[in-house]
């Protein structure tokens, strides 16, 4: 069995050759909201102008997707940022998470209709960060106990050849990292949802609330 990597050991060693370098790349940075973002932020903005790329078709209802749009627009507006940090929203269009998610309706998170969404959304971000000539693609999701940290870096790292953009390993949730985004959720007031985004992490959601 291949061993697992060490991916927060992997972006140490980036982050120290960027810190070397004297030099301030700019990062397209997956956003799926404020909460998972707020350590990420404070993390990163010490090494990288940042470009958050809100692209999550897999949000629904548009009154959720829209509402943590309004949070990490609060976010950026309030948190010191030693660096630029700007937002980039996507248009809203759940059908590209309904078309990949049929016949996995019923699959539990971490299981393959899981896989395709972290996908579909890294693959737009990288596309996003050639289009606008970044020099690093990521996301927020390895943040989350819930995401396979794994699975989302091996994507990321064959997305990388794919789009010419350099990925940045990562595995936020390490050195406390989820402990600090409720921190820092607590602290800015932050909505802290309950379930991923898409109806069926919802419906499971209640189910464990109501013990069913």
């Amino acid at each position: 069995m291949t061993p697992k990597q060490n991916y927060q050991k992997i972006l140490d060693s980036e982050l120290e050759k960027i810190k070397q370098s004297g030099k301030i790349p700019t990062l397209l940075l997956h956003s799926c909201c404020a909460p998972c973002s707020s350590y990420v932020l404070e993390y990163l903005t010490e090494y990288f102008n940042i470009i958050l790329y809100y692209y999550n078709p897999n949000i629904s209802p548009e009154s959720e997707y829209k509402y943590r749009l309004s949070e990490l627009e609060r976010l950026i507006s309030e948190m010191p940022l030693k660096n630029r940090v700007e937002i980039t929203p996507a248009e809203y269009n759940p059908d590209i998470f309904c078309k990949l998610a049929e016949g996995l309706e019923d699959l539990p998170e971490r299981g393959l209709r899981c896989q395709k969404c972290i996908l579909q959304r890294l693959e737009k971000t990288a596309g996003k960060a050639h289009e606008l000539g970044a020099d690093y693609f990521t996301t927020t999701l390895t943040i989350s106990p819930y995401k396979d940290s794994e699975y989302i870096n091996k994507a990321g790292e064959e997305l990388q050849s794919l789009y010419g953009i350099k990925y940045l390993f990562s595995d936020f949730k390490k050195r406390n990292g989820y402990k600090r985004s409720i921190e820092l959720s607590s602290e800015y007031n932050l909505y802290r949802q309950n379930f991923c985004g898409c109806i069926y992490s919802k419906i499971l959601s209640e189910k464990i609330k109501g013990g069913h």
